[in-house]
């Protein structure tokens, strides 16, 4: 049974990770999909697979930070696809540094992206679901929005604010029937930007990317790293219908490492 079926999404950073799969299970699911990324060729590549999948799609390349693009592209997916039903705010970027080591463009660059960009999302959707009274916010924070992160001053912070940004919104909201709310994922290994993040604590730490990765492992109750599906699940039940009286909440992903 599709739960979600002919609504309309919006995921950003669809064009990898995390944002993919969202958006391939959203489709499974039966809704059509914008798939939005800085990098056009990954949204228009996954918005291929989204058809493939006998939904409709459109490939959106848009720089979440730039309120103007923002604004554009959401009435491009209304114009094109009717409607947005469901927002997923899953663009993001991090950098692993010592706080001493971190340059003020790095900071200011993931806070743009990371919790800026969702604010602008959020905004330019809400104007559009409150005149429906309705529809569905996701943000996707993280395991460090709540307990902080070796090295990550900026990204965690970012994902601390965008748990914030969640509750007063979700407030905001409530009258008009839109429920907001967060996902916190913990390690989800398949992905390029934990890749990428496995070579920077490998080179700081001096051991091979491998060992890091069992260094996670070993602190996660549940013996193993998140898998997208564990994402997608969660995602999916918070859009459906089933979750009509959840708002405000920010949802751990984490295999019982985080538990509050």
């Amino acid at each position: 049974m599709q739960r979600l079926l002919d609504r309309v999404a919006i995921v950003t950073g669809a064009g990898q990770g995390i944002g993919k799969s969202l958006a391939l299970r959203l489709a499974a699911e039966g809704c059509d999909v914008a798939t939005v990324d800085v990098n056009g060729v990954g949204a228009e590549q996954v918005a291929a697979e989204v058809e493939r999948a006998g939904r409709r799609a459109l490939a959106c390349a848009v720089d979440v930070t730039s309120a103007t693009r923002v604004e554009a592209m959401v009435d491009q997916v209304i114009n094109c696809l009717g409607r947005v039903d469901i927002l997923i705010n899953n663009a993001g970027v991090i950098k692993a540094d010592f706080i001493t080591e971190v340059a003020e463009e790095t900071w200011d660059r993931i806070m743009a992206v990371n919790l800026k960009g969702c604010f602008l999302c959020i905004r330019a959707v809400a104007r559009h679901m409150c005149a429906r009274r309705s529809g569905r916010i996701i943000n996707v924070s993280s395991k460090s929005g709540k307990r902080g992160g070796l090295w990550l001053a900026a990204y965690s912070a970012s994902k601390s604010g965008l748990l914030g940004l969640t509750q007063s919104v979700a407030l905001d909201l409530a009258p008009y029937g839109i429920t907001v709310n967060a996902v916190c994922p913990g390690n989800v290994f398949e992905t390029p930007m934990w890749r990428e993040l496995d070579q920077q604590y490998a080179v700081k730490l001096g051991i091979p990317p491998e060992q890091v990765r069992a260094r996670y492992v070993e602190k996660i109750p549940l013996g193993r790293a998140a898998a997208l599906d564990d994402v997608a699940n969660v995602v999916t039940f918070l859009c459906s219908d089933e979750a009509s009286y959840l708002t405000g909440q920010a949802i751990n992903i984490t295999g019982g490492q985080e538990m509050r």
